[in-house]
């Protein structure tokens, strides 16, 4: 049975209508949309469609990749319809008729042949690893061993939710200093290449010696005026140059280390991967998922190479008989209350919920560190805009009060 992309008109009103239907063939598909009260117009089979797309440059792919809000959303939705009773085969086909995002709707309907199939819902998903990470594959295929697979989609839906809260309020307060930066960026560029050469040229004339700033001015302005391509290639070649070197394993660990010392940001950086360690770890345990697998699929998930050879080690010593809190502890990056925490919760046989309270205290404190960023940073680029501003006027006035002074 194959997927297909169709297009059609409704009998009964006329409209236009399209979408996507799995059919064993051509024939298949416009008797079942017949039934439906829909004449086939066009139908392209997904996978000629992908393999046309293959040869095609979209630059638009990574825009229509999946949020993971939609995933929330559309794993929200899910459980509902479990909960209620629904079969799963039946809940899917409903959600690919609902959701917004194309792509989605694609991958949808695949999983639901591949369940018609007989494959398990897990594996379904596991072939869109791309869009459902393993964190996501490995709880429904643990709430589909256990029977809890409703109660498994829920926690997935909080978790998501969650997750997308803290990077939207991370992204969201931290837009606005990096927005004022690039225009400011811009609008200095602006006055040294346009503005400054040409009010300036009237200095050339006046047979003084000229302040040091604004002798400073006129030499940044003939620089950034002159050789701008320059700038812009060595710029260009020095960001992409960056990325290489942290692509390599050297780099990458490097670099991570750094994000974690560095001032104001590197606190940070951390309390957001604690949060992230916490909550998936919590996640996973509360579904079913074997402590060393969760362990695996969390160290995939903190983006800090650092931190991740600190778990890489916890796994080792677990298997050995250690405990969880053990190896944390010895490496000294994470923080003291992380590890007491999760050592009481081992003993206590309260893992979960410990590591729940963990992730919504660290949670909170980086949404008040975010606000006090934020309410730092904000200021702060207006005065070096400002700064900037009020240097370049004051190199150009300056000179010119003097030349009206020797005038008088």
């Amino acid at each position: 049975m194959a997927v297909y992309e169709y297009r059609g008109i409704l009998v009964n009103t006329g409209k236009a209508t399209k979408g996507y239907k799995d059919a064993d063939n051509i024939k298949a598909l416009r008797g079942a949309l017949r039934r439906e009260g829909v004449l086939l117009t066009e139908a392209t089979e997904e996978a000629q469609r992908k393999a046309r797309a293959k040869k095609e440059l979209n630059l638009l792919a990574p825009f229509q990749r999946p949020r993971t809000g939609d995933i929330a959303v559309m794993t929200r939705q899910l459980a509902t319809l479990v909960r209620a009773g629904v079969p799963l085969v039946e809940s899917i086909g409903a959600l690919s008729e609902q959701v917004e995002n194309d792509q989605l709707v694609r991958i949808l309907t695949a999983v639901r042949e591949s369940l018609n199939e007989g494959t398990s819902f897990a594996k379904s998903l596991a072939v869109h690893n791309k869009v459902f990470p393993p964190l996501y594959i490995n709880m429904v295929e643990a709430g589909e061993a256990s029977g809890t697979l409703e109660a498994v989609l829920e926690r997935l839906a909080d978790f998501m939710e969650n997750q997308a809260r803290l990077k939207g309020k991370v992204t969201g307060a931290l837009a606005y200093p990096v927005l004022m930066a690039i225009v400011g960026t811009l609008l200095v560029g602006f006055l040294m290449v346009a503005v400054v050469p040409k009010v300036t040229a009237i200095f050339d004339n006046l047979g003084q010696q000229l302040p040091w700033y604004t002798r400073l001015l006129i030499f940044v302005s003939d620089i950034v005026g002159g050789y701008w391509w320059l700038i812009i290639i060595l710029t260009v070649g020095g960001v992409m140059g960056f990325q290489r070197w942290k692509a390599t394993e050297e780099g990458r660990k490097k670099w991570d280390k750094f994000r974690l010392r560095v001032p104001l940001f590197g606190r940070l950086n951390l309390l957001v991967a604690v949060a992230r360690f916490s909550r998936t770890l919590a996640t996973l345990l509360s579904s079913g998922v074997p402590l060393l697998t969760a362990m695996g699929i969390v160290k995939n998930v903190l983006e800090n190479a650092l931190l991740e050879d600190v778990v890489t080690t916890a796994i080792s010593s677990i298997r050995e008989g250690e405990s969880i809190a053990v190896p944390l502890k010895k490496s000294g990056e994470f923080p003291p209350m992380v590890t007491h925490m999760i050592s009481v919760g081992e003993r206590s046989g309260q893992l979960e919920q410990m590591l729940e309270n963990v992730s919504r205290a660290y949670e909170a404190d980086v949404e008040v560190r975010v606000q006090a960023l934020t309410s730092l940073l904000e200021p702060l680029m207006i005065v070096i805009m400002g700064g900037l501003v009020g240097f370049i006027t004051m190199a150009i006035l300056m000179p010119l009060i003097q030349m009206n002074d020797m005038v008088k």
